[in-house]
């Protein structure tokens, strides 16, 4: 039986929070917003494809860096409002040239960079 993306709860834009973990190390790599065609498209090829909100299109990730993430398991929260994509991520998630997105530590004494761009 074919996966139906209804199924799953899409916030008032009909977009869902995607996250991003390394299939791997299980580093959480990044966060992005799927619609129900970009899942369909992301498990029907296996190469990770996101919706812009900026720019309002579909964003195939490292179609233009060559950054690319190949799906290896897609999973939903208990709430169906979430997805976790274990990916296979070839050079840095994050636009900044970081392996992840989450780089920066907060503390009560404040923000501090955890990992240099490469």
């Amino acid at each position: 039986m074919a996966f139906d993306p209804s199924t799953l709860t899409f916030n008032d834009a009909g977009l869902i929070p995607a996250i991003a973990q390394d299939h791997e190390s299980g580093e959480v790599l990044m966060m992005a917003w799927m619609n129900a065609e970009s899942i369909m498209r992301t498990l029907e090829t296996g190469q990770v494809t996101y919706w812009s909100r900026s720019r309002q299109e579909f964003w195939a990730k490292g179609a233009t860096s060559g950054h690319v993430q190949k799906l290896k398991e897609m999973r939903v929260d208990c709430d169906r409002d979430c997805l976790l994509m274990q990916v296979s991520q070839i050079g840095p998630a994050c636009h900044t040239g970081r392996r992840s997105c989450f780089y920066t530590g907060i503390t009560v004494d404040g923000e501090s960079d955890l990992t240099p761009a490469d």
